[in-house]
């Protein structure tokens, strides 16, 4: 009897992330460079490929099913997902499902925006009716506010200063020196990053992920060859504090104890993480609830096992020096851990990464993040 392969990651493509594009830059656009340089990634074509994933909130009036009709594709399976910072990893687990069941045999999934004027201004001022009709009139546009008071919080109650951040920002930089794509490589200084303008204190410039335009996509196999990344284990959690949560705690730590059972491994076996950073402060609440560090041990962790580089993290810059590219945020954490498993992480490679953590969260209302998820991933060698 043949033994079926799992499903697998084979392969990633990612555009340059942008703060200034030019007048012909469209989204449409960025996500069909992101499917062809992941196609070509995976040794693939257009033709191979049966099912389509997108995330993006710059797409409208076009949708997923007019992406696929401008790229020529006849499909068996497609979806859309709009949660923000969680669209890559709820994407995932779909495709994932879709895979094992049949009902495509190569999956791209793509996310990504491109943000021309005003178009983040008026993103964040209507995100969602509380945005809208609550804080909006106050004058509390976007979520600077909101992660202020929460980086606040979380400093009184984990006895951290500015210059802990910083260092999380500074370890980013260094990783983004590696990575042609990221918006800013620039290399970046304790002083830079404590002289740079507050936004909303104790929030600087630096600790507020810059807005960019760009797109990533993965390919995903039913029955792959050669290396691939398998999924190996996931878990999700949405609105699970009804909004009435601290913010210091994601919808991680719900699931967890679930998520390494599953994996059959334990955070400290993990060769490379990723985690969703749009604030500093949310690097380390997912680190927290993942069990990479206790709450009471944050600042030892952030100098000893973070800024050091001890523990490969954010490996490509993450989205506070490679640029948040809108919807796109999650899925380029995601596929910075798939590149690394599957060893094509070029300068900024961790030697012998075999196994991967990534997290995503997102869609803010009156407080903090609704959606939270996260996925342990190998590699897998035929």
């Amino acid at each position: 009897m043949i033994q079926m392969r799992a499903p697998g990651i084979v392969g990633t493509g990612e555009t340059a992330f942008m703060r200034r594009p030019g007048p012909a830059c469209s989204t449409a656009g960025l996500l069909a460079q992101a499917i062809e340089l992941a196609l070509a990634d995976a040794g693939l074509a257009l033709a191979d490929v049966d099912g389509l994933g997108v995330a993006s909130f710059t797409l409208r009036p076009d949708r997923a099913i007019d992406l696929a009709w401008q790229l020529g594709l006849g499909l068996r399976w497609c979806m859309q997902d709009e949660m923000g910072g969680a669209s890559a990893i709820n994407l995932l687990r779909q495709a994932w499902l879709a895979l094992q069941a049949g009902q495509a045999r190569t999956i791209v999934l793509v996310a990504g925006d491109h943000f021309a004027g005003a178009d983040f201004a008026a993103l964040v001022q209507a995100y969602n009716t509380s945005a809208r009709d609550y804080l909006s009139p106050l004058g509390c546009l976007g979520p600077n506010p909101l992660f202020a008071m929460l980086t606040q919080r979380q400093m009184a109650a984990c006895g951290l200063q500015r210059d802990d951040y910083g260092a999380l920002c500074i370890a980013q930089r260094r990783n983004a020196a590696n990575n042609p794509n990221a918006a800013y490589r620039q290399a970046l200084s304790l002083q830079d990053y404590l002289d740079a303008p507050l936004v909303a204190p104790p929030l600087g410039r630096l600790d507020c992920v810059p807005v960019v335009s760009g797109a990533t996509a993965l390919v995903l196999q039913a029955q792959p060859q050669g290396v691939s990344v398998r999924l190996l284990a996931q878990g999700a959690g949405y609105n699970l504090d009804r909004q009435e949560g601290d913010g210091l705690s994601t919808g991680i730590a719900g699931f967890a104890k679930a998520l390494w059972a599953q994996a059959e491994c334990l955070p400290a076996q993990m060769d490379v993480v990723g985690v969703y950073d749009d604030y500093p402060a949310m690097i380390l609440a997912q680190m927290v609830d993942l069990g990479l560090s206790p709450a009471h041990a944050l600042k030892d962790f952030i100098h000893r096992r973070l800024a050091s580089g001890a523990l490969p993290f954010n490996t490509a810059g993450g989205q506070l020096s490679a640029g948040q590219t809108g919807a796109g945020g999650g899925m380029h954490i995601l596929a910075e851990v798939v590149r690394q498993l599957l060893g094509r992480a070029g300068p900024g490679q961790v030697a012998g990464a075999r196994l991967g953590v990534a997290s995503g969260y997102g869609m803010v209302q009156q407080r903090y993040g609704m959606c939270a998820n996260a996925v342990v991933l190998g590699r897998e060698e035929t």
